[in-house]
């Protein structure tokens, strides 16, 4: 009876043991993730040396973001003339379940042209890690096919003009709109060849919107004042939303647009202005956006105005 009951104890004993160990396995931490990656202007995986460097990327936390990093690292069996990596890290996320990290950063002077590993790092507080690995470009600006600059943009209101000149504002002050005034606009861009196209947009500051290249651009939230692309340019030149005739006119003068108007400028469809991107008074951004497809490069270029009268 007592060996019976010693055996009975012991496969209980074993049997709790086993269901122990079942039951408590090590804990799976949830990991970060990401979405919406953007490498580059317009997503185009190319870094030019000396100039600004576009990432966009929406990061959901395991638990809480650490902090999210990005490398660039040579990739093996590539040949560089020295060597070169770069490194850098944004703490200000630490805490955030989620966020959009949309940042902008300089490739360095001294970086070295070639192919590269990309890497985006998302540090978890609950010790996960994720990486996002990609390829990129690290072009020299004297390598590039087209090197697209802004160089005159002419804006015209009721109450005199202002303009930039090589990407710098003239006679900044005062500027704004009111309803029923008509603005007209002339944009050119240098060092183009192919095929591009570049929009002028008015878009409500509360909106949230700053497209950076012609497919970021949701037409729900811009005003479209005007729209010109260019075909087949054999020879890198200039290239305006305004033709001259040479002989004090104009092939395709700067469209006149009425502060108000019920419809905007989006050739050849346009679009109504009403609902979320209804006219009210407050803060807008009025920007040029230019795209070239034929070699995949972008330029953008925003400044700040008030609207009255709504």
């Amino acid at each position: 009876m007592k060996r019976g009951y010693y055996y009975l104890l012991i496969a209980f004993t074993t049997g709790f043991a086993f269901s122990s160990c079942e039951e408590d396995p090590d804990p799976v931490l949830p990991t970060p993730t990401i979405e919406n990656v953007e490498i580059g202007s317009g997503n185009n995986h190319i870094g030019v040396i000396g100039r600004d460097f576009h990432l966009n990327a929406d990061i959901v936390a395991g638990d809480k973001i650490d902090f999210v990093q990005v490398k660039i690292e040579p990739i093996a069996g590539e040949t560089y003339a020295s060597d070169w990596s770069f490194e850098l890290t944004w703490e200000q996320f630490k805490g955030a379940k989620n966020a959009n990290v949309h940042q902008h950063f300089d490739i360095p002077e001294d970086a070295v042209a070639g192919k590269y590993e990309f890497i985006i790092i998302v540090s978890d507080e609950n010790g996960t890690t994720l990486e996002e690995k990609a390829e990129i470009q690290i072009v020299d600006p004297s390598d590039l096919a087209v090197d697209p600059i802004l160089y005159i943009w002419m804006i015209t209101t009721d109450q005199g003009d202002f303009h930039y000149v090589n990407e710098t504002l003239v006679n900044p002050e005062n500027v704004g709109f009111s309803k029923d005034e008509i603005l007209q606009s002339d944009a050119t861009i240098k060092n183009v060849k192919g095929d591009g196209k570049m929009y002028l947009l008015l878009i409500r500051k509360d909106l949230n919107h700053r497209p950076e290249s012609m497919d970021a651009i949701d037409f729900s939230k811009v005003i479209v004042y005007d729209s010109f692309s260019h075909e087949d340019e054999q020879d890198v030149d200039s290239f305006g939303n305004v033709i001259y005739d040479g002989n004090g006119g104009f092939l395709r003068p700067a469209p006149e647009f009425k502060i108000g108007s019920p419809v905007d400028n989006n050739f050849p469809a346009e679009d109504l202005i009403s609902g979320e991107n209804a006219w009210k008074s407050g803060e807008y951004l009025f920007g040029v956006v230019y795209t070239n497809s034929t070699y995949d490069i972008s330029l953008h270029h925003y400044f700040e105005l008030d609207v009255t009268g709504f």
